[in-house]
C-alpha cells in the first residue's frame, strides 16, 4: 500500500473550486505533508472560442453570489464583464501544470493564485503574459515559465490531465478523493462543493477505517 494522499480534480477557472480553495487550506493545516494533495486539472472549458454574451456574464455573477454565501470566498471585478471575453480555461490549467512540473510544492499555491487573480483581482488569466506574471509572484522564473507555457510538451501534459480526469469518471469540479486503501482503491470525499467540516470529518473517518493515524 502506498502512502495515503488526496487527489483533487480541479480547474483554475472553476468558481466552485475557488470556493473550495479555503477548504484545501484547512486540509493542509490539519494534515500537513502526511496527507499531500495531488492536483489533476480537469478541463472545464478548454479550447473554447466563443465570446461570452452579456446575459451569460450576468448569469455567472448571480451564480457567484451563491458561492460566496456557501463558502465565504469573495468575488470582485472580473474580465468576464469585458465585451468579447472568451472563457477558455486551457491556458490557466496549463499554467498550473507548468508550475507543478517546476516544483510540485508550488502547484496548489499556483492554483490559488490564479483563482484569486481571476475572481478577485480582475486579471485575464487566459493571457499567457498575465499567467507568467503570477508565476513570478510565486518565485518562479518568469521568462522560463512563459517559454514552457508555450511548449507542446506543456500542452500535451495538460491534455493528459484532462484525459485522466475523464477516465476517472469525474464529471464536475471540485472532486476530491482519498486513497489508496489496502485493496488499492480510492474513496470519494467530495463531488462538488462541501465545507471544511464535512470534508475533514470524511477524511478522519477514512483514516480510522484504514488504520492510519491523523496528524
Amino acid at each position: 500500500m502506498s502512502n495515503p494522499h488526496l487527489i483533487y480534480f480541479t480547474d483554475p477557472m472553476c468558481s466552485w473550486c475557488w470556493g473550495f480553495s479555503a477548504v484545501t487550506e484547512v486540509i493542509e493545516a490539519r494534515y500537513g505533508p502526511t496527507l499531500p494533495i495531488r492536483l489533476v486539472l480537469g478541463g472545464l472549458r478548454p479550447g473554447n472560442v466563443t465570446p461570452m454574451t452579456a446575459e451569460a456574464s450576468r448569469g455567472l455573477r448571480g451564480h457567484w453570489s451563491k458561492i460566496t454565501e456557501a463558502s465565504g470566498q469573495p468575488f470582485g471585478a472580473c474580465v468576464v464583464d469585458n465585451e468579447g471575453f472568451v472563457y477558455d480555461t486551457d491556458p490557466a490549467a496549463r499554467a498550473v501544470v507548468v508550475a507543478r512540473r517546476a516544483d510540485p510544492a508550488v502547484a496548489l499555491p499556483c492554483l490559488r493564485a490564479v483563482h484569486r487573480a481571476f475572481y478577485v483581482e480582475g486579471r485575464d488569466v487566459t493571457n499567457l503574459e498575465v499567467l507568467s506574471d503570477i508565476a513570478a509572484e510565486l518565485g518562479l522564473k518568469r521568462d522560463a515559465f512563459l517559454d514552457d507555457l508555450k511548449s507542446d510538451a506543456a500542452k500535451q501534459q495538460t491534455w493528459g490531465d484532462y484525459n485522466t480526469s475523464l477516465n476517472a469518471g469525474v464529471s464536475g469540479f471540485p472532486t476530491l478523493i482519498i486513497g489508496p486503501r489496502p485493496d488499492n482503491q480510492y474513496s470519494m470525499l467530495a463531488r462538488g462543493f462541501k465545507n471544511a467540516d464535512e470534508v475533514t470529518a470524511a477524511i478522519d473517518h477514512w483514516l480510522v477505517t484504514v488504520g492510519v493515524a491523523a496528524a
